[in-house]
């Protein structure tokens, strides 16, 4: 098979490892920001942002080479992140014949102006406006590192069709890359672009353990543990407002835990509960994509709408409120302890 990757960040270029070792054709096509990826990529396979050589026999093309690389392929991979998702929407979607399926990797939601979260694949269909293309996506705890270095992963794969997304798993199970399939879209796409909030959450802790010991590297496990099941009980309560399967915590509350140790937002997390600013923590990190502060504000923006209608409480969602507060109006880090405690009866 040929496969078509389309943006070259780490987790659609980290595919090519399980493609690769199944014998597929891959080739990898940059957006107009990977120009210089691309171009050390044609050298010596090294990938600047990956840190390791990519497998013999991909492919490479510059975003002007797309329809060359698109020629003759099985399917397309969206590789983009969630801030090239209106980019791969209006440059790449539409120029996809309708019988070439997209599997996309970017995870998030969009929230609508009544409060409505919508996943990136009804994102895309709606924004195609009557274009039919079949758009599935991957949820699921794995990291682009350790995919590249095939530590086993357990991930899904979501579509409407379910023949479809069975011959994706068999274009690309490995003995280290285990793909389950649903067609429960929404549950599958809410419960993994949640855990980007809650592992900011989690990695507070991280940050006010070292302030309090006044030394990097200290751990204190239980605190990091009490925010961990709050944001585990947050997701729970917005599948319920939202009419999504509880099932779906599964992946939500693995990918939550892979992202706190060895995602991305571990790292801002750490240095606000460390006590820096919102704005210096960003600037400490320049350049690093930070997909959590995105799916942070859309969560909790809808959230509050829906509070303001009386549809939600307040009250249900002290974590997430909390670090919205923090990244968007300025509050300190002063976790609300107290407002986890609950009375319960069964």
């Amino acid at each position: 098979m040929i496969i078509t990757v389309i943006g070259s960040g780490q987790m659609g270029s980290a595919l090519s490892w399980p493609l690769r070792d199944n014998g597929h054709t891959v080739r990898l096509v940059g957006t107009p920001l990977d120009r210089e990826i691309i171009d050390r990529l044609r050298q010596d396979r090294w990938h600047l942002n990956l840190k390791r050589f990519l497998p013999e026999g991909c492919e490479f093309y510059q975003f002007g080479e797309m329809e060359k690389a698109l020629a003759g392929c099985d399917f397309v991979i969206g590789g983009v992140s969630s801030f090239g998702v209106d980019w791969f929407l209006e440059n790449v979607l539409p120029a996809l014949p309708e019988t070439l399926p997209v599997l996309s990797v970017t995870k998030g939601l969009v929230d609508l102006e009544d409060g409505e979260m919508i996943t990136y694949p009804e994102y895309y269909r709606r924004g195609l406006k009557g274009k039919k293309l079949s758009l599935n996506a991957i949820g699921g705890p794995c990291t682009a590192y350790e995919l590249a270095d095939r530590d086993p992963s357990t991930v899904e794969f979501c579509g409407e069709d379910l023949s479809l997304l069975e011959k994706f798993r068999q274009a690309m199970r490995t003995d280290y890359y285990h793909i389950s399939i649903t067609n429960d879209v929404t549950g599958l796409e809410t419960a993994v672009a949640l855990k980007n909030a809650f592992a900011l959450g989690v990695a507070l802790a991280v940050g006010l353990s070292e302030k309090r010991e006044g030394r990097e590297g200290v751990m204190h496990y239980n605190s990091q543990a009490a925010l961990f099941g709050q944001g585990v009980k947050e997701m729970r309560r917005i599948f319920t407002l939202t009419g999504v399967s509880e099932e779906n915590i599964i992946f939500g509350a693995g990918d939550l835990y892979v992202t706190v140790y060895g995602g991305r937002t571990r790292k801002i997390g750490t240095l606000l509960g460390r006590g820096m600013s919102f704005a210096d923590a960003k600037a400490a990190l320049n350049g690093v994509t930070l997909e959590s502060l995105v799916i942070t504000t859309r969560m909790a923006r809808a959230i509050r709408k829906k509070i303001a209608r009386g549809e939600a409480s307040e009250k249900d969602y002290p974590l997430l409120l909390h670090i919205d507060d923090i990244i968007n109006h300025g509050a300190p880090v002063d976790i609300p302890w107290q407002a986890f405690e609950e009375t319960r009866k069964v």
